[in-house]
């Protein structure tokens, strides 16, 4: 009879225990690092070689430091103000050259910091490609990250009716130095030669000459 008596007792305790060391087996799941919730800056469809001139909006991204990156217009006067920053010139650095400026500001105030600029609206006249010459409707069109003399031509109507598209130029001035670079609009425009599609750069001007014929 006490035999018998033990076994309820057993099952019993067996029915309790066995799920206790079920979940006790089960593995413990991995600890999740800590995100960084720092935001990134946006991306730009403006080019590092980008100069910034008077009108532009930009961003000054400092990382890690969210109270110290501010979205600000470039003043008439060239110049540029943000936390800790006052009065910095603006115009004429290209986009790293004025990170670069930031940085060695900030430098007395923060540990190692990071500045990132974004050209969030390209207004000024260093943003433009101008267009001129034998095309329908010549103008200066706003300039964007991979824009090609396709797109400029396009932009203002295309060739006139007496442009001699084939002895055309762009006129780019960097550091100080013009350079002339010949290219075939025509040829281009007329027959898809994608040799003559040139990378354009802020502040060119692409001159389409008057047939002589």
């Amino acid at each position: 009879m006490i035999r018998r008596a033990i076994v309820p007792v057993l099952v019993g305790w067996l029915g309790i225990s066995l799920p206790i060391m079920g979940c006790a087996s089960e593995p413990a799941l991995p600890a999740v690092p800590p995100s960084d919730t720092s935001p990134s800056p946006p991306a730009s469809s403006i080019g590092s070689d980008y100069v910034i001139g008077p009108g532009d909006t930009i961003q000054v991204f400092v990382w890690r430091n969210p109270e110290l990156s501010v979205t600000v217009p470039v003043r008439p006067d060239g110049k540029i103000s943000t936390p800790l920053v006052e009065d910095m010139v603006a115009v004429g650095k290209t986009t790293p050259q004025l990170a670069r400026d930031i940085e060695s500001v900030l430098s007395e105030y923060v540990r190692n910091p990071k500045v990132n600029i974004i050209v969030t609206a390209a207004a000024s006249a260093f943003s433009l490609v101008k267009v001129v010459g034998q095309v329908v409707h010549p103008q200066a069109v706003p300039y964007h990250q991979g824009m090609t003399v396709l797109d400029a031509i396009l932009a203002v109507g295309g060739l006139g009716q007496f442009a001699a598209g084939n002895r055309s130029r762009i006129v780019r001035v960097e550091n100080g130095h013009e350079t002339i670079i010949h290219v075939k609009v025509a040829d281009l425009v007329n027959s898809g030669d994608i040799r003559e599609n040139v990378l354009l750069k802020p502040g060119d001007v692409v001159v389409v000459p008057q047939s002589f014929f």
